[in-house]
């Protein structure tokens, strides 16, 4: 089944101007043939923030997993059906408003020890070229930029379908992932444990469950 191709029936809430975002769609390499329907999604994508997540996760005290994520973010999306390679995204995150349903937790985050949202309160992605991988399945290189450091990294961008909702809204998701080194942007804050390890984890997995609706 080729991507973007796939019509689903489902149920959704209308979406609402807080939800208004970007993010770009992967680019063709070789190797990797485009499905015709690509060109039917060419134009401008908006992310629907309500049905959409932002989100990161990280190992604490060597037992379990903490999850969090950013609910305050503007986002961009071009995506070129006809030449993948030209498409192009951009999120711009307010980092203030990190949420792991912990209030102190989230509050030594925007602190000093990590993003110091007082002197960085944004942190950004721009992407720089995509890959097309298979029908499904798309790698995303970008620059993300943490406090005043910015890196290269790669996201592994999995196609979820398309369809047009009860609303009449065409939609389109997908899932992203990646796993980085907190330290390489600087954020080195951590406890030992007694009996061997850290407190935190230094690798963190970022997550991008995105359902974007084509703009008008």
């Amino acid at each position: 089944m080729g991507i973007f191709s796939r019509r689903q029936t489902a149920t959704a809430e209308p979406p609402t101007a807080a939800g208004q975002g970007r993010l770009a769609a992967p680019s063709a390499a070789a190797g990797a043939t485009p499905d015709p329907g690509l060109r039917a999604l060419t134009g401008h994508w908006t992310i629907d923030r309500p049905h959409s997540r932002i989100g990161f996760s990280v190992r604490h005290a060597m037992v379990t997993t903490v999850r969090g994520a950013f609910t305050d973010y503007d986002s961009t999306l071009y995506f070129d059906g006809a030449d993948p390679s030209r498409s192009r995204a951009e999120i711009v995150i307010r980092v203030a408003s990190v949420d792991t349903g912990v209030e102190q937790r989230d509050a030594h985050l925007v602190g000093k020890d990590f993003f110091d949202v007082r002197r960085f309160p944004e942190m950004t992605f721009r992407s720089t070229s995509a890959t097309h991988e298979s029908a499904e399945s798309f790698r995303m290189t970008g620059d993300l930029t943490i406090r005043d450091t910015t890196r290269a990294v790669e996201l592994q961008l999995d196609y979820l379908g398309s369809v047009v909702d009860p609303f009449g809204y065409e939609r389109t998701g997908f899932d992203g992932t990646t796993t980085i080194d907190r330290r390489d942007w600087g954020l080195v804050y951590n406890q030992r444990l007694e009996a061997g390890g850290s407190m935190v984890s230094e690798k963190v997995r970022l997550q991008f469950d995105i359902s974007a609706i084509r703009s008008s």
